[in-house]
């Protein structure tokens, strides 16, 4: 499983990549504002920044939602960087751009997914991978880890190469749950992340392996 961090807070991604494990980033423009990067040429030249942190893919989003205005931000976006991959979201001409960019070999990730046709066609369009927003639908009642699992189930009945990027990430065990259910991606916070180091046996554990080896000291 990849793990993303869902920001575009720079020293959270450099706290996240000195981890070790960390193989990209989301972010999209509420993000770039909460952090202050406003204005294009700002974010352009944010999301190169960030690509110069980490190793992994950075998904970088269109703002446009019609067909002709994603496509030329699209193209600007993807040749800032060789990790940039165009984040478009689930819409009809957002469709039609997955296709284009495939056939350009240019790499999407297609956001706002919350239906398992919304994958099918995602993934029919050539996408790259495909982002279901599982804290979203557990905010209004819906199983978000059910709609991860159909999608697995769908993808791998057809051998389809787009990668699941389960998004919206909440907290620590949605990171488990999409693990069980064969999420190829998470996204999210760093401290959703870091909460997978935290268990009191392991610190109990370590308290008494010091304090038996001050013992003999």
């Amino acid at each position: 499983m990849k793990f993303f961090i869902d920001t575009a807070n720079l020293d959270q991604i450099k706290d996240a990549q000195e981890l070790g494990v960390l193989d990209g980033v989301t972010t999209n423009p509420s993000l770039m504002a909460k952090e202050g990067i406003t204005g294009r040429n700002n974010i352009l030249k944010h999301y190169v920044d960030i690509c110069n942190i980490v190793d992994g893919d950075v998904s970088a989003e269109v703002i446009a939602t019609d067909l002709a205005g994603m496509i030329k931000e699209g193209e600007v976006l993807s040749e800032l960087h060789e990790q940039i991959v165009v984040k478009v979201p689930m819409i009809r001409d957002g469709v039609k751009a997955l296709k284009y960019f495939s056939d350009k070999g240019i790499r999407t990730n297609c956001t706002l997914v919350f239906s398992p046709g919304q994958a099918l066609l995602a993934a029919k369009a050539g996408a790259t991978y495909v982002s279901p927003f599982i804290g979203r639908l557990d905010d209004i009642s819906t199983d978000g880890l059910n709609l991860i699992s159909e999608i697995r189930h769908i993808y791998d009945n057809y051998g389809y190469e787009t990668e699941i990027l389960a998004a919206s990430i909440r907290h620590t065990m949605h990171i488990i749950d999409c693990a069980k259910v064969g999420a190829d991606v998470m996204t999210g916070p760093l401290s959703a992340i870091e909460g997978l180091l935290k268990h009191p046996l392991t610190d109990i554990g370590l308290a008494q392996f010091l304090a038996d080896y001050k013992k003999g000291n």
